[in-house]
């Protein structure tokens, strides 16, 4: 289970808005002083939404009505800071590994009080009054007419996806006297910007249950009785992977992530959590938890629950932390968890990684559409992925379960934050762990689904219709970094025109659902009591945790030295044998697999039946898992060399 952020789409790229500069990674950043605006003023290139059309407006805002925004500060040098990340992330460099304290990060490349202080005096001349003030931005509120005023613009109404919304009518500006203080503005459109999966947390969802048989390992139990798939009987579902098989799977050997620690970040946070993954370490055999290995830091308050659907995020959080530890049951793990699933929140909780230095990995099993993301908003995303990379922090994100997302939007597109150049896009595999725990092999994850038909003799629409699939693709937005140049395809990297752009994902590992995780979480019973129960899971939500541990084990074995941001040095091992290259046909061109499941229809106990199905492996929208770099695995997934390749000697 992924939790997708359910902005409507605004159909438009703005890459040819923004300039393309900022080292060799060729981002492009919002920033007063990037283009000239009005006499004295600098336009904040990227805060008028591409919907803000003229077509779509529907008249002006009342100058009465009351506004929130973000005023993010650049700092002292963006573009040095994110040299300095690049230098210090690349294996190439002299500079690799000259990680700076979160203090000297802050001393050289954050805001200054004078930037401040003339932001500040800027905002309230204006009208504005300054609310709230962190280390990264301040928060003002005000009447429309104050904004605008500040802004130097007029806010109007848009149609958009069957809703008005608010949005600047021309590009907002900031006097030329701030000299690049602000970075980018948030808030002045309306438009949503959260993530799904009030303030007071509900209980959890309603128990989801696995109908039986299962495989304890692929292919143990299969029914012959069955129709047979691509010439052959499918196996049965497993009942959900452990950590041991995947420690095997993925080549972990003794290291264990000691000394290293791992966050999490999620909306909310499960009352359970504590409880849940302690019974399910005891239950599985994973390694007790030792006293204050798992912390978290949350916030004082939350809000918007029954909108972001609160409980929803319990499972997510029970599913990161204990795949986490599946993998690497010595390292550390806290949660941190955000006061909703709005953008600002979000961001908030990943600047209190980065600014307290709290973790060397972070897994986010969270996203949204990139259509849905502003340039205003990625520049806020960004400079907190590069405030971590020179503090050697790695950020990975999960790439999306809707496959190239044409059948839940209706356009190909990839995911945000997944897209950002500064992060590591995590891609999804089905998985085979054989007897003795054994890896057998991986396709891409894209899964058909065919019910078994009223006679039982046949797979009613073989081989079925899609269901899910891991996401990949390639960007509209963020140009090609240099450390995926040589090594994704031009079909790919150009599959939007000429200009080579970032592609996603970066590296893999299991997420089908039907090869998936078993978890174990607190659940609202039928009987309306609370238990704890255990199903199998996946997704991409399941994949970025594992690769998380994998790094984890990884950084131990490089004795205990940071990796930070990771793709140099993922893409830096291509084609080696650190890992395993994923292809949709891992037995032959002519072979293909499915599994077969049977599922509760109330999805809980057998009161209404089961539903038999197959599921056949390998089949992920347009995209495709083969030989080399693909949109689905990416460079494929950690093999028993990848670990041990970063041993420092």
């Amino acid at each position: 289970m992924r939790s997708s952020r359910p902005r409507p789409r605004a159909g438009l790229t703005w890459a040819a808005t923004l300039p393309m500069v900022v080292g060799a990674l060729a981002l492009a950043i919002p920033s007063a002083g990037a283009d000239t605006g009005p006499a004295g003023r600098d336009t904040l290139v990227g805060t008028k939404p591409l919907w803000a059309t003229a077509q779509a407006d529907r008249g002006s805002v009342p100058d009465s009505g009351r506004i929130t925004a973000r005023v993010h500060l650049a700092g002292r040098n963006a573009a040095g800071l994110a040299r300095y990340a690049e230098a210090v992330s690349d294996p190439a460099s002299a500079s690799y590994g000259d990680y700076l304290t979160a203090r000297q990060a802050e001393a050289r490349f954050g805001a200054t009080a004078a930037q401040r202080a003339r932001v500040t005096s800027w905002l309230t001349s204006a009208g504005l009054r300054v609310t709230g003030s962190a280390r990264h931005h301040l928060t003002v509120s005000g009447t429309t007419a104050a904004v605008e005023r500040a802004f130097s613009t007029r806010l109007h109404t848009y149609a958009k996806d069957g809703h008005t919304y608010r949005a600047p009518e021309t590009t907002p500006s900031v006097p030329a006297s701030l000299d690049g203080a602000v970075l980018t503005v948030t808030g002045l459109d309306n438009a949503p910007h959260k993530a799904r999966h009030d303030d007071t947390l509900p209980p959890p969802d309603e128990v989801f249950r696995n109908a039986g048989p299962f495989s304890t390992y692929y292919g143990s139990k299969t029914d012959k009785k069955l129709p047979s798939a691509y010439g052959t009987k499918a196996p049965y579902a497993v009942k959900g992977y452990t950590g041991r098989q995947l420690r095997s799977a993925y080549g972990a050997k003794n290291f264990t992530g000691k000394g290293v620690t791992v966050a999490v970040t999620d909306a909310y946070a499960s009352p359970t959590i504590a409880r849940d993954a302690a019974t399910y370490a005891r239950r599985n055999g994973d390694q007790a938890y030792r006293r204050g290995q798992l912390t978290q830091v949350l916030p004082a308050d939350y809000r918007e629950t029954e909108e972001c659907g609160a409980a929803g995020w319990y499972g997510e959080e029970t599913l990161d932390v204990e795949a986490v530890h599946a993998v690497a049951p010595d390292a550390g793990i806290v949660y941190v968890g955000a006061a909703s699933c709005y953008d600002d929140d979000l961001l908030d909780s990943l600047s209190g990684i980065v600014d307290g230095r709290l973790a060397d990995i972070v897994s986010n099993s969270w996203g949204d559409l990139e259509s849905n993301e502003t340039p205003a908003s990625a520049a806020a995303y960004d400079q907190v992925f590069q405030l971590g990379a020179v503090e050697g922090i790695g950020f990975y994100f999960s790439s999306g379960d809707d496959g190239d997302n044409v059948a839940s939007t209706g356009t190909k597109q990839i995911d945000m934050p997944a897209n950002s150049a500064w992060v590591t896009a995590v891609g999804g595999t089905s998985l085979a762990v054989g007897k003795h725990d054994t890896y057998r092999w991986e396709t891409g994850w894209g899964t058909l689904k065919a019910g078994l038909s009223a006679d039982g003799r046949a797979w009613s629409g073989f081989p079925g219709a899609y269901t899910s699939g891991a996401g990949g693709g390639t960007s509209a937005t963020v140009p090609q970094p240099y450390y995926q140049r040589g090594t994704v395809p031009d079909a790919l990297a150009k599959a939007n025109g000429a200009t080579p752009m970032r592609t996603t994902p970066d590296i893999a590992a299991v997420a089908d659902p039907n090869t998936g995780f078993l978890v174990g979480q607190t659940q609202t019973l039928p009987d309306g009591t609370q238990g704890y129960d255990e199903y199998r899971i996946g997704g991409t939500s399941l994949a970025a945790p594992v690769v998380a541990g994998v790094q984890a084990l990884a950084q131990q074995a490089r004795r205990g030295l940071p990796i930070g941001f990771a793709n140099p040095a993922i893409y830096q091992r291509y084609g080696t044998s650190a890992y395993h290259d994923v292809t949709d046909r891992p037995l032959g061109a002519g072979r293909r697999l499915a599994v077969v499941r049977n599922d509760f229809v109330n999805g809980h106990d057998g009161a209404d039946g089961t539903a038999t199905s197959l599921r056949s492996l390998g089949q992920d929208s347009s995209l495709s898992a083969v030989v080399g770099y693909d949109d689905v695995t990416g460079v494929g997934s950690p093999a028993p060399g990848y670990v041990t390749s970063y041993r420092t000697r």
